[in-house]
Order: C-alpha cells, then structure tokens, then sequence
C-alpha cells in the first residue's frame, strides 16, 4: 500500500478493512453525520482517487477507504482514547489519538479533529481560523491549522456537497453524494 492511501486513510478521519461498507449501525445509535463520497488525492508525486464513506459521532469515527470499484482498501476507527487502522492486507496501526497515529504512520500530525467540522462547512474550535463566505453567504473559503478549504458547491441543506483541502504537499478532493 503506497504512501498516499496510508495518507488518504488517515487525513479522511478514522476506518477498519476488507469489505466496502461502514459496520452496520447498533439501533438506536446518535450519529451526527454519515456520508458517501469520492475522492482524488495528491500527496507529493503520488495520485490517487476511489470512495469514502464516513460515520461521525462525538465519541466514535468510522471511515472506509475503498478503491473507484468499490474494494476495501483501509479502515480506520476512533473511539474513546484509541485510533486503528487496518490495511486491505491486514496491516494493523494504533494509536491512542488519530493525531498520534498520523504522525506515527506519516511522520507528521494530521488535524483530523478538525476534518469532522470542515466538511460541514465550519471552522474546528480547537484553532483560530480565516474565513471567506461567497454572495450567497455560504462558506467558500478556511484557512485553519496550515488547510486550505474551498468549499465548491453546497446542497439544498447547505451541506457540502465539493470541496478541495489543500495542506503543503497534498491535495484532497471531495465529492460527496450522499448525506444522511
């Protein structure tokens, strides 16, 4: 597994292997955002695109990484004081925080708190941030701890529906067609 999908599978938040599909939700389980989404990715020299599927509450993140066909590639967990990712191929990475485990894995610290906010359009408590709101009023431009955020176009609920995330070295598109 190259560099770049070990990136992809951590700078998207937090995801577990194999198959293509989030764990099946426990009923009557509070989940404050769940989406679908494709992805293109530039770390460096490398490239890379396929799916993203994201289940986000307070206390736990799931996030699958799958190829443009649907095939599991990384799936990285978050949940009270630990962070896990595990590779199509079994490979396994813990940490007691996503953030510990970025910069164990990468080499430096990826702000994942912060991603659960950006893709809903707003700033991450955790730093200050710079902001730019187009015509409409919608958020079109964050600048917060070194990202760059574009927001492209927003959905009827104002949700985001493209965006670009820049950090020095990497480039993350994101396509997201289902919000639930």
């Amino acid at each position: 597994m190259n560099t770049l999908l070990r990136a992809l599978a951590l700078a998207a938040a937090l995801a577990a292997a194999g198959c293509a599909e989030l764990a099946e939700r426990a009923p009557g389980e509070r989940v404050e955002f769940e989406f679908t989404a494709r992805f293109a990715a530039r770390y460096g020299g490398e490239a890379a695109s396929g799916q993203l599927a994201w289940r986000h509450d307070a206390a736990r993140d799931e996030v699958l990484i799958s190829s443009p066909f649907g095939q599991g590639l990384a799936r990285v967990t978050r949940q009270a004081g630990h962070a896990t990712l595990v590779m199509a191929d079994d490979r396994r990475y813990s940490a007691a925080d996503a953030e510990t485990l970025t910069e164990e894995v990468l080499g430096f610290r990826l702000p994942l708190r912060g991603l659960a906010d950006w893709v809903r359009a707003r700033p991450s408590a955790d730093a200050p941030a710079r902001i730019e709101r187009g015509p409409d009023g919608q958020l079109a431009l964050l600048e917060q701890q070194g990202w760059r955020v574009e927001y492209q176009a927003f959905d009827g609920g104002g949700r985001p529906e493209r965006m670009r995330l820049h950090y020095p070295g990497l480039e993350l598109r994101l396509a997201i067609s289902q919000w639930k």
